[in-house]
């Protein structure tokens, strides 16, 4: 199929589209690194029985599609040498069973592509929902290491001075040098009223510093908005949620009614979220048109258009990112930059522009897998490289400290130029 044609397709509804945008929101935050892009939805059928209960079933299940020069015979020999000849007590098996699975998934290098177990699963659910125990961060691994991709507003991580950038070297002094992202997250997270201990280093510092930090309960209110002198609405976008696309279609009825002067949409910080919440936003400036393109590997490009209501397109627009703005808020800046409906302002963007499936099982584990990745309407690669703003301006430290926004003042000061 031509490249043209592609541009004509719709979201498509395949299974329920449930797709995820980003790192990993922690419970202390998980990333996920919400878009990474996830599909919530299809089930497997399970290995084991009732509960996890520990009884091996199907053993002797062959895979669909044969592996040439893999005898895997050779997995069974292992396990049963390790049953029968280990010294030590025994876990149950299942788990052993999740430990080989997310070995298996670990092998591929890839640090958004994680197993959960059952408990883990139900944790990462409860982030998507806004409310979890943890410091309130998103992690990510950028340049191969564990990096702060945002701190959440009024989260222990912020009060604790955690900041986008953060590269967080050790945790309870174990150095996370090669540490995958899900072990990360596990050391991390924990119940409120606990204490989490993290060594970290910062552009502009000279030596790494630790940082003691207070688990609480972390609930995420997705969406935020202030009426700023001049009629301009400053809408604080903080992920694209369960509750966003709600929130958001009151914001913009609101905006709309008050025949606002400007809109500035501030995603600094934003991880992601779900895909079809990030179109939503998105659709409110570009109306049935590409909003995001989808690259797998063998096929071609496959085109998700807007599906809103197209009711910002006429109102001058600031959007604000830096460098902890990932996968969903950079899909929408990037569809607002290349359909020029919106100025960005900021520093550059995380660069999380990878696809994630997700794969839930009839024991409650589930899979986070990479599948594709995402591009801007122009084709743009997000991966890696992130959105370059259109006018870049840095918050310095010292910003941060006197309370200064030279970016929030930019967006103002572009607003009431129009």
């Amino acid at each position: 199929m031509p490249l043209s044609s592609t541009t004509n397709s719709s979201v498509p509804p395949r299974r329920v589209l449930r797709r995820l945008l980003g790192s990993y929101l922690l419970i202390i935050a998980f990333v996920i690194s919400f878009v990474a892009g996830v599909y919530l939805g299809r089930t497997k059928p399970g290995l084991f029985g009732p509960s996890g209960s520990g009884r091996v079933l199907n053993r002797d299940a062959q895979s669909k599609k044969p592996i040439p020069d893999v005898d895997f015979a050779q997995f069974w020999q292992v396990w049963d040498y390790v049953r029968f000849r280990f010294a030590g007590e025994l876990p149950p098996e299942s788990k052993m069973f999740y430990g080989s699975i997310a070995g298996m998934v670990s092998a591929l290098g890839d640090p958004y592509s994680v197993f959960f177990e059952p408990t883990t699963a139900e944790e990462f659910a409860q982030e998507l929902k806004g409310t979890f125990d943890g410091i309130g961060a998103e992690i990510g691994i950028k340049n191969d290491t564990l990096t702060i991709v945002a701190p959440l507003p009024d989260s222990p991580a912020e009060r604790a001075g955690l900041r986008a950038g953060d590269k967080i070297l050790a945790i309870e002094g174990e150095s996370t040098a090669g540490m995958p992202l899900d072990v990360a997250v596990r050391k991390i997270r924990g119940e409120k009223g606990t204490e989490v201990k993290l060594t970290v280093s910062r552009s502009g510092t000279a030596e790494p510093f630790e940082v003691k930090i207070v688990r609480s309960a972390i609930v995420v209110k997705s969406v935020r908005v202030t009426t700023l002198p001049g009629n301009i609405v400053h809408i604080e976008l903080q992920q694209f949620g369960e509750d966003t696309a709600t929130l958001f279609d009151r914001v913009v009825r609101d905006a709309v009614a008050a025949n606002a002067r400007g809109i500035i949409l501030d995603m600094r910080n934003n991880p992601g979220g779900f895909l079809d919440v990030a179109i939503r936003v998105a659709g409110e400036w570009v109306k049935d048109d590409v909003i995001v393109f989808e690259r797998t590997a063998g096929a071609d490009d496959q085109a998700f258009r807007a599906n809103g209501k197209g009711r910002l397109a006429g109102i001058p627009t600031v959007v604000l990112v830096n460098k902890g703005s990932a996968s969903g808020s950079e899909i929408v800046a990037g569809a607002l930059q290349d359909h020029k409906r919106a100025i960005i302002v900021g520093e550059q963007t995380f660069g999380k522009g990878s696809v994630q499936d997700y794969e839930q099982f009839p024991d409650g584990s589930a899979l986070k897998l990479t599948i594709a990745q995402w591009l801007t309407p122009a084709k743009r690669s997000i991966e890696k490289s992130g959105i370059t703003p259109d006018a870049e301006v840095v918050l310095t430290p010292e910003d941060y400290n006197a309370e200064r926004d030279p970016q929030l003042d930019k967006a103002v000061e572009i607003l009431m130029s129009k």
